[in-house]
């Protein structure tokens, strides 16, 4: 072990020599815009052939980005862009030229989903603050996307705002025209507005990115070295009310019955002022969100699925600081279980609660604080409880009606740093569990971002028939600038510590160091456009024993050769035993882990091609018999042209003489742990075909099977350590398997409203019983199983501003 550390570290410190680069310019004066006042009207056909257009100056003169950085734009790949305005929006017209305008790749994608087309983005921040940006992206196939930016979190593009474009080929290039209204913006209300602005263009067949005021990639911020836009003068923001009507319809069908729902429901978007917004779902509906992977989990913690819930996902950075806020914890499966007496039974136990509606609202002042508030109702969810010797039923309450918060205090300053308080809070009628949560966190940078620092103090109440309290906390700091980068930092959490009413937490009690050293190239060499080594090192103690319950040391080695083409590689190694006091289940008592050491290898090659492939191959080796760990993916993908692709992922994962939690005798107080081979396959299809950028069909498949086989099992005893327990013979197996498919057809049939046919089938089965064979556990899915759901659903977006100009001219 010790000559694999020296050689990483002398392979890191001679880095620099290996691969030597190119600086940034010195000089990075941020360069500026004015907008012009248009005279005319408009027409967004992406021909710029009005008059106002030829007056206007353009912005020029791009830099590159990535992979190349700092470099002036070569003269056949130049980008000029002007802008207009008038008292509604800001217009954009650029034109991009293009030596080789047959080779622009153009694939068409739904909203949000670049695909491998050429893009052209503006980047706005109305207030200049270097904080946040609105980013809007328009691809060569005339396919739109839009992100909500921000130095901390990065992108959103669960924000969606509305704004028309369009996108045309021509012998010179391409040209881009677009119309975003101030209502998708934020700005101050003052007579003369100066704006943060910055362009954006990728040239896709070479992976080559621009933008107009050049970003130095050594700094490590992106929006405080955007450009300035000035020029637009005695425009006010407008009233931003944003009404959504939806009606939906489903056909439910399975084995035993079919049934027809038919639901609707409004969503609100109102401006509260120039800053803050109100977001708000009557009768939500969330039927047709995408289906969750599910696994079989045999571990201490549950499984953490994806949020797909529209409401849950746009504009929630705020909300997200501190990662208190477990989203899906709102409508899920109920907290509470009831005691059942001899021979009774529950009918059928509810998968979720439901959602009664939702309210949030989010913004930033002009002094740089941000303001956010979120509040769930969920209703009370009741199980029929049926004795089975004489029929009679009663019910019980599993979940009572609940009422879920959030609030948020973010205070932006110097352009880059930020601190935070944070409230989440769970509030369940009568005399059930509440919960609430506490956050401060903070996030500092040096004036020129080399250095940061971080942080946070949490602390946790709960209110049951004990009352707990307790502290998360954790503080790093690091440099983030340069070739060369370094951070350390540290975490406390204690033992009553607990997130979950609204968060989710997978352990506690514990105290950890990290450190981290790692150098990467800027500019592109003569064998890599990227090039990044790091060495990682962790180590976490149980408070209570201080015994070592993780610990590992890595080196990671990721790059891109100058055709592309991704290739990484990793070992990691873990020297010592490791305390486990979470997979035993019970308090006090853990299990010892063997070390281990493990390596992994990743090939991802060019997109640009029709056929690429996705190759990634993880293998541990544990310091104990026979037992060891492979997990590989394959991923193939194909693009039939720019309207087809299919993409096909396998995922074998096989685990030899796996040590894990089966049972616990509570007559003689003993744990019972399992050596078991588990042998999981994952394969899914994915599918798209778009006739235009506004309509779209989309098929997704998943089949997870999964099953472990016990050979042996143990009696864990009080060091930590195993005996064979030969008198256990119950069946502890585990069979699982699961199908999901998902095929829909979506329609942007007008700005922001959208119409979605689904058909969705599923199917999961579970046994303690062992059979290997592929064709029958996949045949027992559909044998009684499967559910089948045909649903419609049509959103109307209506603009306040829109409607009143109709109600004008009718």
């Amino acid at each position: 072990m010790h000559n694999n550390y020296v050689f990483c570290v002398l392979l890191l410190l001679f880095s620099k020599i290996l691969f030597g680069q190119s600086t940034f310019p010195t000089k990075n004066v941020k360069k500026s815009i004015k907008a012009e006042k248009k005279t005319s009207v408009l027409s967004i056909d992406g021909l710029l052939d009005e008059e106002d257009w030829s007056k206007t100056l353009p912005a020029k003169d791009f830099f590159t980005f990535s992979p190349d950085n700092g470099n002036l734009e070569a003269q056949e790949l130049r980008t000029e862009v002007k802008i207009l305005y008038d008292d509604d929006a800001v217009y954009i017209g650029a034109i991009l030229y293009d030596n080789q305008p047959t080779k622009i790749l153009k694939e068409i994608k739904e909203r949000d989903n670049f695909g491998t087309s050429d893009l052209f983005g503006v980047f706005i921040n109305g207030y200049n603050d270097g904080q946040q940006d609105f980013q809007f992206y328009v691809t060569a196939a005339n396919g739109q996307a839009d992100c909500n930016f921000t130095s901390q979190d990065g992108e959103d593009y669960s924000w969606n705002a509305i704004w028309s474009s369009n996108a045309k080929i021509t012998d010179i290039g391409w040209v881009v025209e677009m119309r975003i209204p101030y209502a998708a913006l934020r700005f101050p209300k003052k007579n003369i507005q100066t704006w943060g602005i910055n362009f954006f263009r990728e040239v896709r067949r070479t992976r080559q990115k621009y933008t107009w005021s050049p970003i130095n990639n050594n700094i490590g911020a992106f929006s405080q070295q955007a450009g300035i836009l000035t020029g637009i003068e005695n425009i006010k923001p407008p009233t931003r009310l944003f009404l959504i009507p939806y009606t939906s319809a489903y056909l439910n069908s399975n084995k035993e019955e079919t049934d027809i729902t038919l639901k609707g429901g409004l969503d609100i978007k109102y401006g509260i002022n120039d800053a803050f917004t109100l977001d708000a779902i009557l009768i939500p509906d969330f039927g047709q969100t995408k289906f969750d992977n599910v696994e079989l989990n045999l571990g201490p913690f549950e499984q953490q699925f994806n949020e797909n819930r529209p409401f849950f996902t746009e504009g929630t950075d705020l909300f997200n600081k501190g990662n208190l806020l477990y989203t899906r914890r709102i409508g899920a499966s109920p907290l509470f279980y009831p005691e059942l007496h001899d021979n009774e039974s529950i009918e059928a136990y509810p998968a979720t609660t439901n959602l009664l509606n939702a309210i949030k609202i989010s913004g930033r002042n002009n002094d740089g604080l941000g303001i956010g508030f979120l509040n769930a109702i969920t209703e009370e969810t009741n199980v029929t409880i049926r004795n089975n010797a004489d029929g009679n039923t009663r019910t019980e309450i599993v979940s009572p009606l609940t009422n879920y918060n959030v609030t948020v205090f973010d205070q932006r300053f110097n352009q880059n740093s930020s601190v935070t308080f944070i409230n989440t809070n769970a509030t369940r009628n009568g005399s059930y569990r509440d919960a609430n949560v506490t956050g401060f966190i903070f996030d500092l940078n040096t004036t020129q971002n080399t250095f940061n620092l971080s942080g946070k103090a949490n602390l946790s109440n709960t209110f049951d028939t004990k009352n707990t309290n307790g502290i998360e906390s954790s503080l790093s700091i690091g440099e983030t600038s340069g070739k060369y980068r370094f951070g350390i930092g540290g975490e406390y959490v204690s033992k009553d510590f607990d997130k979950n009413d609204l968060g989710i937490i997978f352990q506690n009690n514990y105290y950890s160091y990290f450190s981290n050293a790692s150098y990467r190239i800027l500019t592109p060499t003569k064998t890599f456009n990227s090039f990044n080594i790091g060495l990682y090192t962790y180590m976490e103690y149980n408070n209570n024993s201080n015994e070592i319950q993780q610990n590992n040391f890595s080196i990671d080695v990721n790059t891109t050769s100058k055709g592309n083409h991704y290739f990484g590689f990793g070992y990691r190694i873990k020297p010592f035993e490791r305390f486990d006091y979470y997979e035993p289940r019970r308090d006090g008592q853990f299990l010892i882990l063997p070390k281990l050491q493990s390596y992994w290898l990743g090939f991802s090659s060019n997109y640009n091609y029709k056929f690429a492939l996705d190759i990634e191959v993880s293998n541990l080796f544990y310091d104990q018999e026979n037992r060891s760990d492979l997990d590989i993916s394959v991923s193939p993908r194909y693009r039939f042209n720019d309207k087809f692709s299919l993409i096909y992922s396998i995922n074998p994962y096989i685990q030899k003489n796996n040590i894990g939690f089966v049972d616990y005798l509570s007559d003689t107080e003993e744990v019972i742990m399992a050596q078991r081979d588990r042998n999981t396959i994952n394969n899914s299809l994915t599918s798209k075909f778009s006739i235009n950028s506004q309509m779209n069909f989309n098929l997704s498949v998943r089949h997870y099977w999964s099953i472990a086989e016990n050979n042996a099992f143990y009696t864990l005893q009080k060091n930590g350590r195993l005996v064979e327990k030969l008198d256990y013979i119950e069946n502890k197996n585990s069979n699982f398997s699961t199908w999901n498919l998902d095929l829909s057809y979506s329609w942007w049939f007008a700005p922001g409203s959208q119409a979605t046919v689904l058909y969705r089938n599923n199917a999961s089965n579970f046994s303690n019983e062992i059979d290997k064979n592929f064709k029958n556990n996949f045949d027992t899915l559909f044998t009684d199983n499967l559910n089948h759901a045909f649903s419609v659903s049509i959103r109307y977006f209506i603009d306040y501003n829109q409607a009143k100009n109709w109600i004008k001219k009718g």
